[in-house]
C-alpha cells in the first residue's frame, strides 16, 4: 500500500531541482530553485506577518503556494501558455498531489483565490522574493532591471530600504 503523506515529501522535494524559469530566461546560469524561492517567500512572511494575520495559516500558504510547480514546471507569462490555462494545470496538479489533505487544498485555493488578508498578504511576500531575489541578482550585474520594479507600496518599502544589509555574496551558485 502507497503512503501518500511519503508520496507529497518526495514529489515536494522535486523544488529544490526546479530553477526559476524567469531567471533562466534572463542568462542567470544557476538561479534559485522553486524550492528556494518558496523558503524565501516563508521566510520573509514569517519575519513581516502583522500581528493581526494568522501566521500558521500564512506559513502554510507560502509554503504550498508553488508546490503544483513539482508537476508542471515554473511556467511564466513567456512561455506562451495562457494565464487560464496555467491556472487549470495548477489547480489540477495540485488537487491530485493534496487529495488526501482537503485542509491543504482549501489553504492553496484560499491563497490562489486571494480571498482573505493572509492570501493577500502570501502573495505580497511572494514579490518581495521576487524583488530582493532580482536586488541581488542585479548586485551581482545581472541584468534584471525588468524584476526590479515591483507594483506594491508595502513591497516596494522594503525593498526600497537602505541597502546597508545587502548580503556581499549573493545568491548561492548564481
Amino acid at each position: 500500500m502507497k503512503n501518500p503523506t511519503a508520496e507529497l515529501l518526495a514529489e515536494a522535494t522535486q523544488l529544490k531541482h526546479i530553477d526559476r524559469a524567469g531567471w533562466l530566461r534572463l542568462g542567470i546560469t544557476h538561479p534559485e530553485s522553486v524550492a528556494a524561492h518558496s523558503f524565501g517567500v516563508a521566510f520573509s512572511a514569517m519575519l513581516l506577518c502583522p500581528p493581526g494575520l494568522d501566521r500558521e495559516r500564512v506559513l502554510m500558504m507560502a509554503l504550498l503556494h508553488d508546490l503544483a510547480e513539482a508537476r508542471v514546471g515554473d511556467i511564466t507569462p513567456h512561455d506562451g501558455v495562457p494565464r487560464e490555462e496555467k491556472k487549470r494545470q495548477e489547480r489540477a496538479a495540485i488537487s491530485v498531489m493534496l487529495a488526501t489533505r482537503p485542509d491543504l487544498l482549501a489553504l492553496w485555493e484560499e491563497m490562489e483565490a486571494n480571498d482573505s488578508p493572509e492570501a493577500h498578504f502570501v502573495h505580497e511576500m511572494d514579490k518581495l522574493d521576487l524583488g530582493l531575489t532580482a536586488r541581488q541578482y542585479d548586485h551581482l550585474g545581472h541584468l534584471v532591471a525588468e524584476l526590479l520594479a515591483v507594483g506594491e507600496p508595502s513591497v516596494r518599502r522594503w525593498l526600497e530600504a537602505p541597502r546597508r544589509d545587502e548580503p556581499a555574496a549573493g545568491p548561492p551558485a548564481g
